[in-house]
Formats: C-alpha cells, structure tokens, sequence
C-alpha cells in the first residue's frame, strides 16, 4: 500500500468512528461510545504515522500526545473521582506534550500569542465559577489539580498560536472550548446537555493539530 493510499484509509476509517462516537454521545449509547471514543484515537496515530511522526521529534511528541489523550479518554468513561483526576493528569501531562510538539515546530510568530492569550481571557470569564464550584466539591485536593491543568492549557492555547500555523492555533483553541464546556457542565451544572458539543469540538481539536503539526 502507497503512503497515500495508507494515510486516506487512515484518515476515511478515523471520520467514520468520529461519527460514529459523535451519533453515539447525541443518542447516549454508551455502549458505543466505550470502543468508539478510544478508537478515535487510535484513527488519528494512524494517521499521524502515516504522516512520518515517528521519524522527527515533533511528531513523537505528537503520537506522546495522542496516547495520553487516548488513556484520558478510557479513564473518563466512567465517572468517579479518582478516574476523573487520572484522565485529568493523562491530559494534563499529553498537552505538555503538545506544547513540546510547538516548541520542537518552531514558535516563530509569537506576536500571534496574543491570539491564544485572549482565548484564554474569554474561556476565564466564561469559566469564572469552575474553580470556585470545584473547590466546593472537593476541596483543595479537587481545585488545585483543576487549576494547574487550566494554567497547562492556557499556556497550550498561547504557544500554538505562537508557532504561526493556523490549524495548530485553532486546534489549540478548539481544546480550550471543549475543556471549558465540560468543567462547566461538571462543576457548575451549566449546559449538561453539551456532551455532543463537548466531544466534537475535542477530537477536531486533535485532529487539527496532527494536520497543522505534520501535514
């Protein structure tokens, strides 16, 4: 098989389960959802091996990311606490990955930070009763963790911009929609109903990185 040939196949099998996770989340089919969002995720280190991540720095830090992406998404498929901070912690520690992936790119537009900083303004005001709501539920052993992995991403959303690839700063951006929706239906009650909303804008978030990263 050519490498565009593999890299189609991979990229046509990873939008049909996308798809498919997405139906399943609507329809609140969990069943589906168990294998379909973890194989998502494995749709898309296809595709970024296809792409040759393996052979540069940038892009093992790419299939770093996506591994831990791929853990956090199998420790959040059930909803208790102590699954809940290691998803935390796995995608805690896989966007330091990204953010390694930028730096290895080259941050060659930081004037274009501005761009993820008021990103991150906007998710703050929007989000601005996550951390209170978090410290109510759980304490500081709960707020704290929540609020170092809103300063990691925050950091994410400044540096992809930073590299001067578009699909790396929306993709980065697209992470903080997706991460701020959740804790507020998680910690606040606000938008419950956002699942679909939450899992769509997450896995175009992956997706445009691995595009903007590699292709």
């Amino acid at each position: 098989m050519s490498a565009d040939l593999a890299l189609s196949a991979a990229v046509l099998a990873t939008l049909t389960i996308a798809v498919t996770d997405w139906l399943a989340v609507a329809r609140d089919d969990h069943r589906t959802e168990r294998w379909a969002k973890p194989a998502v995720m494995v749709g898309l280190l296809a595709v970024a091996l296809a792409l040759g991540a393996a052979g540069t720095t940038t892009g093992r830090l790419v299939l770093l990311a996506l591994v831990l992406g791929m853990v956090g998404d199998v420790l959040l498929l059930e909803d208790t606490r102590p699954r809940f901070l290691g998803g935390l912690a796995a995608f805690l520690v896989g966007h330091l990955a990204w953010v390694g992936a930028f730096v290895a790119t080259g941050l060659d537009r930081p004037a274009l930070g501005w761009v993820g900083a008021a990103v991150l303004a906007a998710a703050l005001v929007v989000g601005r009763r996550i951390l209170p709501a978090a410290l109510a539920e759980g304490g500081p052993a709960l707020a704290v963790p929540v609020a170092v992995y809103m300063a990691v991403i925050g950091g994410m959303a400044v540096l992809g911009w930073a590299t001067g690839h578009l699909l790396v700063g929306l993709g980065a951006t697209l992470f903080v929609v997706s991460d701020t929706v959740l804790a507020l239906a998680k910690f606040v009650r606000e938008g419950r109903g956002s699942r679909p909303l939450v899992i769509v804008t997450y896995h175009l978030a992956q997706a445009l990185l691995v595009a903007g990263l590699l292709a």
